[in-house]
């Protein structure tokens, strides 16, 4: 009998919280895990064996962006992603929904797909079910996302729409899929209503795919509805199904998240933040930019074993950005990047060991979420 190669194994559960395993025909990812964001085949400022020295092990590629540029037809002519970025590890793609509706220009949207403008130069695609499933099947992601309408989170009639075509554009993606090699998750929709949301839940579980994402959220929404979603959804999801929740991966989110039973994060945070000179640390972020890091031989956090934390001081990584070398991204975004897969892997090792509670309220307790001041 040949070997299932999408496994979702549940290995402790604390509360909602939950670790487990998820492999891949490119790796064993352990859950829960915070997959950095390679938009356009690569993480901004980040080589594929810094990413790798992270601890990284799961990668996001966006399907929008590398339809426009440089293609599928010459990604999948390179050998795929992995082979065309020199990513060995697993990877996901999504559908290019999201982008579809937050980036592209004049868009118009039928129960059959959107038809959209290029943000790029203004050239006229359109996306249905059917061509995003082809389009991440010739890009060779491990998994893979259905197209989905993102809509206005608070907008209940347009909610109401979208999430009929979200559903019935899902039953197209399931039908059009063809390469048993890669993954297809559903993507509960709903905004910020919980009947919505529930529904959504009950249609895409039942459809029994290897994973289940959830969209529509951290796009504009309150924390506290953030959360009141999640909670909605716990009970309705499948237990032995992995969980996804895309575009979310502020430090407390995550944390919010694996205490509300998400598995996997992704999320551009880390390297932007590090783009506009902001580090993360155990009692939040810290702007680099600041004057009184001129001469502090400190690393940006004593407790950090990345790279950069090993390597350089706060002063010589001020003096990057005050000097506009383009080391300094590279650097703060090993850091970022690291400090979420750290965080992460310890929230992990907390509910083993039947600690998250702890865990959890000592880290939403000490973390501020606005930029701390300069630490002597």
């Amino acid at each position: 009998m040949t070997a299932q190669p999408f496994v979702f194994n549940l290995i402790k559960e604390q509360g909602a919280a939950r670790a487990g395993t998820f492999t891949t025909p490119h790796g064993l990812i352990e859950t829960p895990v915070f997959a950095p964001v390679g938009t356009q085949a690569t993480v901004k400022a980040v080589s594929p064996a810094q990413l790798a020295e992270t601890g990284a092990t799961l990668v996001l590629a966006n399907t929008y962006h590398l339809y426009l540029r440089p293609g599928a037809d010459l990604v999948a002519e390179m050998g795929g992603l992995h082979q065309f970025m020199r990513w060995p590890g697993p990877m996901l793609t999504d559908s290019g929904g999201f982008q579809v509706f937050s980036l592209a220009g004049t868009r118009k949207i039928d129960d059959d797909g959107v038809t959209f403008k290029s943000h790029i130069d203004g050239t006229l695609h359109r996306f249905t079910p059917e061509s995003s499933i082809a389009v991440q099947e010739q890009l060779g992601a491990d998994i893979i996302m259905a197209f989905d309408e993102c809509a206005v989170p608070d907008d209940l009639a347009y909610n109401q729409a979208a999430l009929v075509r979200t559903h019935t554009w899902l039953d197209r993606c399931v039908a059009a899929k063809k390469r048993p090699d890669q993954a297809l998750f559903g993507i509960v929709q709903g905004g910020i209503f919980p009947e919505l949301r529930r529904e959504s839940a009950r249609y895409v579980a039942a459809l029994d795919l290897p994973g289940n994402a959830i969209g529509g959220l951290s796009v504009g929404e309150t924390k506290h509805q953030m959360h009141e979603m999640l909670e909605a959804l716990d009970p309705i999801l499948p237990r032995h199904k992995p969980r996804y929740l895309m575009g979310v991966g502020s430090p407390e989110d995550l944390v919010n998240g694996i205490m509300r039973g998400v598995d996997i994060f992704d999320c551009v945070l880390p390297t932007r933040l590090a783009r506009h000179q902001a580090a993360f640390t155990a009692a939040g972020r810290m702007n680099l930019m600041n004057a009184g890091f001129a001469r502090d031989s400190r690393p940006i956090e004593a407790s950090c074993d990345c790279y950069t934390c090993r390597t350089f001081t706060r002063a010589y990584l001020r003096h990057l950005i005050v000097a506009k070398e383009m080391l300094a991204a590279t650097l703060i975004s090993i850091h970022n990047i690291q400090f979420l897969v750290d965080l992460v892997k310890r929230a992990r090792q907390s509910i083993l060991d039947d600690n998250f509670p702890s865990f959890s309220a000592d880290f939403l307790a000490s973390y501020k979420t606005t930029s701390h001041k300069v630490q002597t």
